[in-house]
């Protein structure tokens, strides 16, 4: 696996090193050795799969709150999503700071999101699946969310006129922090 650290500190691009041969590939997608050699979250406690039918289906900003903050392994398995993470922690050089980055089948790439981070992604293409490795368990109590177009930190979505997101999702405030 190849690792990029992004301009948020502890946010990596990770990506795959095939190894080909006339049946395909084989690509190692996860090693705790290689995790903790930069430093990231080796522990995953549960994995989720999101699928989503349709173009323009947007999820987030989610994030778990303190004690139960998680760090999260994201890969787009089937389509392709435009893959956004906001840096919460308020001790970090880059607070309120956000990337934004393609994740598809045909890249293959990861992101590492660590803990103290919200998440979120919109769709590219219809039928779009997107896998996880968490490094928390699933606390409601512990579950928030900020607007996805919240002005402190001017997100560039890509354009999209029927924009699909859920009545929750529509419902969060504007960040507060």
């Amino acid at each position: 696996m190849k690792f990029t650290e992004t301009k948020l500190k502890g946010c990596f691009i990770v990506e795959l090193e095939p190894i080909l041969d006339d049946r395909g590939f084989f690509a190692r997608s996860w090693c705790s050795k290689e995790f903790a050699t930069h430093g990231l979250h080796s522990s995953f406690v549960q994995c989720n799969v999101s699928f989503n039918e349709r173009k323009g289906t947007l999820r987030g900003m989610h994030y778990q709150s303190y004690p139960y903050e998680e760090s999260k392994l994201v890969r787009c398995t089937r389509g392709a999503i435009y893959d956004v993470v906001i840096d919460l922690r308020v001790d970090s050089p880059t607070y309120k700071q956000w990337i934004g980055v393609d994740l598809t089948e045909d890249n293959g790439a990861m992101i590492f999101i660590p803990e103290g981070f919200a998440h979120g992604f919109q769709t590219l293409i219809d039928r779009t699946e997107v896998f996880y490795h968490m490094g928390q368990f699933f606390h409601p109590e512990a579950s928030y969310g900020i607007r996805w177009d919240d002005p402190i930190f001017g997100i560039r979505w890509p354009h999209e006129k029927d924009r699909i997101i859920s009545d929750k999702d529509l419902g969060y405030s504007g960040f507060v922090g």
